[in-house]
């Protein structure tokens, strides 16, 4: 994060053409990994469940051993808890994924949310907020919670 804020005041943002590509990996990871965080803090409680279901989501979506998704999660978690907006998070993930990257990033965002069992507003809420941000159509935003709704076994 501290990193992110640096670069940004030396003109270069996170993302940007100037970083190596094992820093625009690092903050890809990072920005990813806390968009998760944001839902699974998004109803005023970090359930573990959802924290399981998140851990998933990052091993799942950048192939990383058990240490290094200890290290990102731990991170995010932090930048999360200081973060001002979620545009520095955002800006990442939709200039680096797909459309279809970033339709799977709302559906496991989506995940998280059912992880616990019940769906709260704030999460829904912040999901729908996450996805404006990523640019993902609504019929893409319904289709990654439906997607993700039958694979949480509701």
């Amino acid at each position: 994060m501290i990193d992110a804020l640096r670069r940004m005041f030396e003109g270069r943002s996170p993302s940007s053409p100037a970083a190596s590509p094992e820093e625009r990996e690092h903050d890809l990871r990072l920005a990813t990994a806390a968009l998760l965080f944001e839902v699974v803090r998004a109803d005023g409680q970090v359930d573990d469940d959802e924290v399981v279901v998140m851990r998933a989501a990052i091993r799942g979506t950048f192939d990383l051993p058990a240490d290094e998704i200890d290290e990102v999660v731990r991170h995010a978690q932090d930048a999360s808890l200081r973060a001002i907006s979620l545009y520095e998070f955002t800006q990442v993930v939709d200039a680096a994924f797909s459309a279809d990257e970033k339709k799977r990033i709302v559906e496991l965002l989506w995940l998280v949310a059912f992880a616990d069992s019940r769906k709260d507003p704030l999460e829904e809420y912040m999901i729908r907020k996450v996805a404006g941000l990523l640019h993902v159509a609504h019929p893409d935003f319904i289709d990654a919670k439906q997607r993700a709704r039958s694979s949480a076994g509701r």
